[in-house]
Order: structure tokens, then C-alpha cells, then sequence
């Protein structure tokens, strides 16, 4: 969908059979190379799963790692979740949205993401009964010339 103020796309990405956090930048950076045309803005990136949620956080220096790590200590896998189809734990799933909401919104400026020096837009995803994920991302931007 697009007009001249708002333009939205879907990412379809494989995350595999592993807990996994997906640096999302790229993605980002491209959509709104067509989408922002030099324009200010906003840039919203939704994850439509009940089991994933987005980030925006250094990666590549072992903070992705780290969260995975985290994660695993404030929601522990085994079988203390009432919520009990899927792997064993995967009712902690369910509960990550909470911590990791599903969604982000960031400024646009120029049509460049104006993100701080180390940090990067990610899909933290920790269902690994569910390598499919959709992601949405959208752009807000003002009308006209930069």
C-alpha cells in the first residue's frame, strides 16, 4: 500500500530451528530509500506473531547473545507455563511479546533512519516451533520535498 504520505511493505524471513535475533537495519534502510524519497518522518516495524518482537539493540559485539541469554534467565523453557503446545517451555514464548514488544517506532529524517551509533533494528524471535515470520514495515512521512 502506498500514498504519497504513507507506505507500508511486508518482510517474509526464515529464522531457522534456533532462537535467533535478526538484524532488521538493512531491511529498513532499504524500504525507506523508495519509500521516504529524502523526507522526515516515522518508521514503524511490526512482527504480526504472538512469539517474536523487535528490538533495537547493538549486534555483531555479543548483546544479541547476550538477550538470547537474558531471556532465557527471566523466562526460563522448561514446564512451568500454563501455555503448553509446541517444544517444552514454548509457553515462555508467549510471554516474550511482553518483555520484547512487537513492534517499534523510529525517526526518519532525510529519509535515513536516525539511529544511534551501535544500535540496530532486530526481529528477536524465540519460537523454534515457527521459522516463518512476516514483518511489517512502515513509513509516515510528510508531504512534498525534504
Amino acid at each position: 500500500m502506498s500514498s504519497a504520505a504513507f507506505t507500508t511493505t511486508v518482510l517474509h524471513l526464515t529464522t531457522g530451528s534456533t532462537e535467533t535475533v535478526t538484524d532488521l537495519t538493512p531491511d529498513c534502510e532499504q524500504f525507506l530509500a523508495r519509500a521516504a524519497s529524502g523526507r522526515d518522518g516515522l518508521l514503524n516495524i511490526f512482527v504480526p506473531h504472538a512469539t517474536a518482537g523487535i528490538a533495537v539493540l547493538e549486534t555483531g559485539a555479543g548483546s544479541d547473545d547476550d538477550l538470547l541469554s537474558a531471556l532465557h534467565i527471566l523466562l526460563p523453557a522448561d514446564d512451568r507455563w500454563q501455555h503448553r503446545h509446541g517444544h517444552p517451555g514454548h509457553g515462555r514464548d508467549h510471554v516474550l511479546p511482553a518483555l520484547v514488544p512487537p513492534h517499534a517506532t523510529l525517526p526518519v529524517i532525510a529519509g535515513r533512519l536516525e539511529l544511534g551509533t551501535w544500535q540496530s533494528v532486530c526481529l528477536v524471535d524465540t519460537n523454534v516451533d515457527n521459522a516463518e515470520r512476516r514483518v511489517r514495515l512502515s513509513f509516515l512521512g510528510g508531504v512534498g520535498d525534504a
